[in-house]
């Protein structure tokens, strides 16, 4: 990023915009809905009374239903598109400069498989937690029936979170933040606090759990470099969730 802002304040609107535009086309715009619906659940009845839905139905007909799923998975893609494009366009970043390749693919799937484990048994205890406190709702976080394609779909549905999440949030935001010479310290914060924020609609402990892995996995990036591993601790903790809740979570209780 050596010359990027040679230009000064000339440079740096156009940075803040692409910001901008690129979280209010996504998380951004996601965090003030999730704002917005915790205080709507906050203020109708105690928190650990309520349940969270996701991966929900969006048709009563199978093959309408799995057609506005992928095509819900695909469109929630095109955020990062546009982040790769503002990248490369204004930072002269290219994915495999930011580490979102398969140059390491061994090495990248130890880290993801080791931060999975680390940050799965913290998540399970922090909702625990929030539960046992009525901070948390109940989640039920795999509403589709039970076709041919559900678990497929499950399994895309954790890729588009990990890839979105992991891109946006720690690949273009810090090549952004550095590029205006924002201190490493506040991209981290202001990162881990972005991505609780757009967890708050699910409640405290959610919020608090994903700001705690939002600040982890901030470290480990600017530490090393490389966003895939992260990526594949982000993909495994969401198709653990999302698949073992499809399979067995009715039969052992799990959202209720």
């Amino acid at each position: 990023m050596q010359s990027n802002l040679a230009d000064g304040p000339r440079q740096a609107g156009p940075l803040k915009f692409e910001i901008f535009l690129v979280l209010a086309l996504s998380l951004g715009q996601s965090a003030v809905y999730s704002i917005v619906s915790f205080l709507d659940k906050v203020t109708r009845a105690p928190l650990g009374e309520q349940t969270t839905s996701m991966n929900n139905p969006l048709s009563a007909r199978p093959w309408f239903d799995l057609t506005y799923q992928l095509l819900d998975i695909a469109f929630a893609l095109v955020p990062v598109a546009l982040a790769l494009y503002f990248m490369a366009r204004s930072l002269g970043l290219g994915p495999r400069q930011v580490g979102f390749d398969l140059r390491r693919p061994g090495r990248d799937a130890a880290w993801g498989a080791g931060l999975f484990l680390a940050m799965g048994l913290g998540t399970l205890g922090l909702y625990a937690v929030g539960r046992a406190l009525g901070l948390t709702t109940a989640l039920s976080v795999a509403n589709l029936e039970g076709y041919w394609w559900t678990v497929p779909v499950l399994l895309l549905s954790a890729a588009r979170h990990a890839v979105l999440e992991e891109v946006l949030m720690l690949a273009f935001l810090f090549a952004h933040g550095r590029a205006l010479k924002i201190a490493p310290w506040a991209l981290l914060l202001g990162s881990a606090l972005l991505r609780g924020s757009y967890h708050l609609y699910q409640g405290f402990g959610p919020f608090i759990g994903n700001a705690v892995m939002g600040a982890v996995f901030g470290w480990v990036y600017l530490r090393w470099g490389r966003v895939m591993p992260l990526v594949i601790a982000h993909f495994l903790l969401d198709a653990v969730g999302f698949v073992g809740f499809a399979l067995i979570g009715p039969a052992i209780g799990i959202g209720g």
